[in-house]
């Protein structure tokens, strides 16, 4: 049986490699998408305090500092009983908002755009943002770089770091924001709003207007029928900072929606002795392995599945470009909402969708007159004992859950990272995609790079997501005589 390996994988956050395995004809027989790293959060940090974790968990990831801090705070609001005031809750929102448009832009730009703008078989050292600047000129390059500056001072500014921020405590913000940054924060979000137009229009130019980047998307090499996650507000319309969480079945239909205080009611883990991420799967269907369709307990929680789970976005212009995503795929509305759209490349069209809404609802908290109020912090008087928080990171819905003894000293942790949601989908859509695309032995470089773009469109983070320990850390130690050759190998199973 022949092996391919691709190792390591490129343009994303954390390690990983793709395993292919041909049989006797040149097919794929088997694929393994396995994340070989650890990092452990959930072990090391019982025994903290537990007002140290948003600070503490931030640091699991320098891309997405900003959701963990967020996800961790609102689970100490819980834990020490102290709820934000409307203001803190509004200045939270606003900062998020600005790191959500700094994330989709370094994705959609950096990491999974060269594989459209550039083109997918291009050379492999053109596939890059140097190659994308250099297709699309100077000036657009400019664009990307000016918004994630702007948007890093505001969240340096207000979150008083520009990585790993430090200004959410327990019950609220650390600082009012003052009427003099409250005007820059709606000046850089005007031009974010421009630049989500002007990215929207990039994409409708490059991607949509080629047939065969279309016929790409909209073929079964990236396909999959899942149950989708995402957060909504009281309307149903997508939320990134609160709301409840919502779970569509593969036809559309609400499968489960509840807050996230309940996620182990609906939310189980599964472990593999070959990787160090989690399984999470609906526990109300069943795991019924990596597997799709209405019978399989794996769901999907990325930037598409947040707007197939929602009705809708909640700002005008993303509304628009929401509406003109689906009438363009065909989707039909069944009960008032469209059908999903399950072509997983499609996620791309949805993250700038998603940028757009975050500049939009950005611009709405920087004119609301609450936002400069001082009054951004409830001093926590007691201890619960358990929190649980969540947002929506930019990779998928991000679950933080505490429980402390009586002097906030943490018992148990448990992270479900947005990309561990995204875990089961992942292998799924590697492994369709070798099989789609690998015939009688037949590779290429530009062919294990569609094989590649398929876990890239999920945008994943393992630095983030990796936290499982099976019981398998063997130490091998191989000694060697001075010209090679294998004298003793030791080894040692933890």
């Amino acid at each position: 049986m022949k092996r391919i390996t691709i190792d390591p994988i490129t343009r994303l956050e954390g390690h990983g490699k793709i395993e292919i395995f041909l049989d006797e004809q040149g097919d794929v027989a088997n694929c393994y998408f396995q994340i070989p790293e650890l990092r452990g959060f959930e072990q090391f940090c019982v025994g903290r305090q537990a007002e140290e974790m948003p600070v503490i968990t931030s640091r699991i990831c320098g891309v997405c500092p900003e959701a963990h801090l967020m996800a961790a705070v609102k689970a100490c609001d819980q834990l020490f009983g102290a709820e934000p005031p409307p203001a803190a809750k509004k200045v939270r929102e606003l900062f998020y908002s600005a790191f959500f448009v700094t994330d989709h832009t370094t994705h959609f730009y950096a990491l999974g755009g060269p594989d459209f703008i550039v083109g997918p078989e291009a050379p492999a050292a053109e596939r890059n943002i140097l190659g994308v600047i250099h297709k699309v000129g100077l000036e657009t390059g400019q664009k990307v770089i000016e918004t994630r500056q702007r948007n890093h001072q505001v969240i340096q500014k207000v979150g008083g770091r520009a990585v790993h921020p430090v200004a959410a405590l327990p019950g609220g913000w650390s600082k009012p924001i003052s009427e003099e940054l409250r005007k820059e924060i709606e000046e850089t979000a005007l031009k974010n709003v421009e630049f989500g137009l002007f990215s929207l229009q990039a994409f409708d130019d490059i991607v949509l207007k080629n047939k065969a980047y279309l016929d790409l998307i909209v073929s079964d090499v990236y396909h999959h029928k899942t149950y989708n996650m995402g957060t909504v507000d009281e309307r149903n319309l997508v939320n990134f900072y609160d709301g409840m969480i919502r779970v569509t079945d593969p036809e559309g239909r609400e499968f489960a929606k509840y807050p996230c205080r309940d996620y182990a009611q609906h939310i189980a883990e599964r472990v593999e002795p070959w990787t160090y991420l989690k399984f999470p799967y609906l526990k109300n269907v069943g795991w019924k392995g990596l597997v799709d369709g209405m019978d399989s307990g794996v769901y999907c929680a990325t930037p598409l599945s947040r707007l197939n789970a929602a009705d809708g976005m909640a700002t005008p212009l993303a509304q628009e470009h929401f509406e003109k995503m689906y009438q363009t795929l065909g989707s039909k509305k069944a009960n008032g909402r469209y059908q999903p759209v399950h072509h997983r490349l499609v996620t791309h069209w949805a993250r700038l969708i998603e940028l757009l809404y975050a500049a939009e609802r950005m611009l709405e908290l920087a004119r609301d007159p609450e936002i400069t109020s001082p009054d951004v912090r409830k001093i926590p008087e007691r201890i619960t004992g358990e929190g649980v928080g969540s947002v929506e990171a930019p990779r998928g819905t991000l679950t933080h859950h505490y429980v402390s003894d009586e002097r906030g000293v943490l018992k148990k942790v448990n992270l479900i990272v947005g990309t561990t949601n995204n875990n089961a989908p992942i292998s799924m859509s590697v492994k369709r995609a070798a099989e789609r695309l690998i015939s009688k032995g037949q590779v290429s470089e530009g062919l294990l790079n569609k094989v590649e773009m398929a876990f890239r469109l999920y945008d994943p983070c393992f630095s983030c997501a990796t936290h499982s320990l099976p019981g398998h850390m063997p130490l091998v130690v191989d000694i060697r005589d001075s010209r090679g050759g294998l004298v003793e190998s030791l080894r040692q199973d933890g």
